[in-house]
């Protein structure tokens, strides 16, 4: 099977054989800030879990197939005694079939470059949601310095052979540019899984030269969305030297060409329906049941970390305000919202879950009444299982994220919901509102928008809801995460002009820094 004859809807298997025709003596070497196998000293001993990540699933499936190596960051207690002298360990630890390398980083350069750069810096600076990035020219200086770690590690792991790396995320912006400057032969293709702003809001990073000039370095840059490929290429034409084609979205620099691409990622449909679907999620639904109570006759759910991005303050307000301008929903409704701590050593990620929490005890302190309290707050991670059965609960799910570059809770969503029923209320603002045209649209900024959504959901009838859910699912069954996989590997080949055009000895490098 060759990329022009792929197939109409794309399957794990469908993947496999691509990548084994037309990538069959090609070395995979996959690179992630977040690893796919972590080891943590647990009661009973060392113990190897899978960390939860869309992007595990996107890639998982292309190492297996190739046996190749996936470079990561070792951030586990017990990361260091797992591995060789060659800091390798197979993984998956029951099925070996691919090797993990692993990359230490000190405390000092985590701290500045991940929670410093990355998560306060690029984070809010691309995603627009009204939050002041931070920018210190020593967390720039420990973002460069691990980007360059990384870049030993490829390299060192391609073992001086030709290479096509495909790097993912906002974390390594300049392992593109560092990774040709030292094998020119390289094919390099990058995906960034966070929105692109406009040149304006962009031109306020002090470093944005050398971010812009790390990332041309790339023969394919990848974004969810058509919008943030036009962005990115307004933001070079304004900011660089550099020669930009808009019609075929491409950049000229320094006779190099990016190809600038949308690659819009989703998740396993077929799996997760099938996980679903399963009398495991039937325990746990009536886990749930029980542990909710019986005190309300409809149940809404958000799903999130608790990120300001995710517009939850003002989600919470929507419930409040359904609930003053409806009445009739006092004592009815259950509004269930799962916000996992992440980043809890940033200053506002601290500040949000206080905000959350209190605004959770003054809107159950207004409407209380007997037993009943219209808000529960749930502030741990849940195993996907449980989530599952949340999903086949509930009434309705919000999702109102201020900006987002896809949201694969939404896509989840509609996956779990085998019986057709439930309606998906969603921001405007997220990538996957571009694909899910049957959720109900909101504005994630405006209270009564969201207010009125939430009443739209709550009286549709039946049929529309399965109507809906239908033309959900099918969109999901259609653009899945081996889609996206397969999409990703045709814009590979196209950079190298033609199909089997690898050599024996080539290898092909993933780096990820995706955190979902």
């Amino acid at each position: 099977m060759t990329w022009e004859r792929h197939p109409t809807t794309w399957t794990r298997n469908a993947l496999h054989e691509l990548i084994r025709s037309e990538f069959r003596d090609v070395r995979v070497i996959a690179v992630s800030n977040r690893e796919p196998y972590i080891h943590r000293r647990g009661p009973n001993g060392v113990e190897c879990a899978q960390p939860a990540s869309g992007l595990t699933t996107a890639l998982d499936p292309i190492m297996r197939a190739t046996g190749g190596v996936w470079v990561a960051h070792g951030s586990g207690d017990a990361d260091r005694s797992a591995v060789d002298r060659r800091d390798h360990v197979a993984v998956p630890p029951e099925e070996p079939s691919y090797t993990l390398r692993r990359v230490w980083l000190d405390q000092t350069t985590e701290r500045r470059y991940y929670y410093g750069l990355a998560n306060e810096g690029l984070w809010p600076l691309c995603h627009v949601a009204f939050h002041r990035p931070v920018f210190r020219q020593e967390d720039w200086e420990s973002y460069r310095r691990a980007n360059r770690l990384f870049a030993d590690a490829v390299l060192e792991e391609a073992d001086g052979e030709p290479a096509v790396v495909f790097i993912q995320d906002y974390h390594f912006a300049l392992l593109p540019r560092l990774l040709k400057e030292r094998n020119p032969n390289l094919t390099v293709a990058q995906f960034w899984h966070i929105p692109w702003p406009n040149r304006e809001t962009f031109r306020v990073f002090p470093w944005k030269e050398e971010l812009l000039d790390g990332l041309l370095g790339n023969d394919v840059l990848g974004f969810h969305l058509r919008y943030h490929c036009n962005n990115f290429l307004d933001t070079i034409d304004r900011g660089v030297e550099s020669l930009v084609d808009m019609e075929r979205s491409e950049v000229w620099r320094g006779g190099g060409l990016t190809r600038v691409r949308a690659f819009p990622i989703s998740i396993d449909f077929e799996q997760h329906t099938l996980e679903a679907d399963s009398p495991a999620v039937a325990i746990h639904m009536e886990r749930w049941r029980k542990e909710l109570g019986n005190g309300h006759q409809f149940l809404g759910i958000g799903v999130d970390r608790a990120d300001y991005t995710k517009g939850i303050p003002d989600r919470l307000w929507a419930v409040d305000r359904l609930l003053e301008s409806y009445p009739e929903y006092r004592g009815k409704l259950l509004f269930l919202q799962v916000a996992v701590p992440s980043r809890t050593q940033i200053g506002e990620y601290q500040r949000l879950n206080q905000e959350v929490e209190d605004i959770c005890g003054e809107i159950n302190r207004k409407w209380a009444r007997g037993s009943w309290r219209p808000i529960r707050l749930c502030s741990r991670h849940l195993p996907q299982i449980e989530l599952m059965a949340l999903h086949r609960l509930s009434h309705f799910c919000m999702v109102t994220s201020l900006h987002d570059g896809m949201n694969l809770v939404a896509k989840e969503y509609a996956a779990s919901r085998v019986d057709e029923d439930g309606v998906l209320v969603l921001s405007s603002f997220t990538g996957a509102a571009r694909e899910l045209s049957a959720a109900l649209p909101i504005n994630p900024f405006s209270v009564e928008d969201m207010a009125e959504a939430l009443r739209t959901a709550l009286v549709m009838p039946r049929d529309e809801r399965a109507r809906r859910m239908r033309a959900l699912r099918a969109i999901v069954r259609q653009n899945n995460i081996y889609t996206w996989a397969g999409r990703v590997m045709g814009a590979l080949l196209e950079a190298n002009n033609a199909p089997g055009v690898f050599g024996h000895s080539q290898a092909m490098v993933f780096s990820s820094g995706v955190q979902a």
